[in-house]
């Protein structure tokens, strides 16, 4: 059994709360648990780093956190909001003396190649420093530096993106649908990270009524909610969730063993 920490690095919306000139009870609150930044974790098993996602605060929320290092990353969708702080990996092959490999699946992959070419292409000339970073397509469960890993397939509006369960732990964030299939493969968790953006409809994110329902049908002792919109106060909502189910916030530390 591995002791396993899994670091909340942010919790938000792809707009990030408070939301640029927004002025709303939850953008102004006082409560640090209502400041989100973009969705990521990082998960620190067996003396490894994986990260989750690459958001445009990757390098705060790393300094937040006092991330150290990340020895390999796992990307869920290539939307922006999961991808944009990519060039920020520079820092851990600095650190430790070598390359990073990424994972995702191949249009994931694809998408970060036409995004970062010069991430991804080898140029002895290139003028500036820039993250040595090597690729590797998700076709079934892996491993990543001897941590097995299940990539649990979801549906985000109609793209598919990865969920990530790793032992009795998963997490499924920017999910509008869990098909049969891979609700079966949440069974048995003990701790879930799902998607639970706000209370109204939204076409490509579960809205915390139906990720409350997605909650009790996959059964985990507890569940986690994140990618929260500025629609929905930390306490307040906690308040109105059944038992075993809460909302996340950033800077939060999970701990379990797999």
């Amino acid at each position: 059994m591995n002791p396993t920490r899994v670091v909340m690095l942010g919790t938000g919306t792809s707009h990030g709360i408070p939301m640029i000139a927004c002025h709303c009870p939850v953008c102004s609150s006082p409560d640090p648990r209502d400041r989100r930044t973009r969705s990521s974790i990082l998960v620190e098993v067996g003396g490894r780093s994986i990260l989750i996602d690459t958001t445009p605060e990757l390098r705060l929320q790393c300094l937040a956190n006092s991330v150290r290092r990340v020895d390999a990353v796992l990307y869920t969708h290539h939307h922006a909001d999961h991808v944009i702080g990519l060039d920020d990996l520079r820092r851990f092959n600095a650190l430790q003396n070598g390359s990073l490999t990424c994972y995702g699946n191949e249009h994931t992959l694809s998408v970060l190649r036409r995004m970062f070419p010069y991430a991804f292409h080898h140029n002895p000339d290139y003028p500036s420093a820039k993250p040595q970073l090597d690729q590797q397509a998700i076709e079934g469960p892996f491993e990543v530096l001897g941590v097995p890993v299940t990539p649990v397939p979801l549906l985000h509006g109609q793209l598919p993106v990865l969920g990530f369960r790793f032992g009795r732990f998963a997490y499924c964030t920017d999910v509008s649908c869990i098909p049969n299939d891979s609700r079966v493969m949440l069974e048995g968790l003990d701790i879930l990270v799902l998607d639970g953006l706000r209370r109204r409809p939204h076409p490509t994110h579960f809205n915390l009524e139906q990720a409350v329902e997605a909650a009790r049908l996959i059964g985990a002792k507890q569940t986690w909610f994140t990618h929260i919109a500025h629609e929905l106060m930390h306490e307040s909502t906690n308040a109105d969730l059944p038992p075993g189910m809460a909302l996340a916030h950033d800077e939060q530390v999970i701990q379990f063993t797999v």
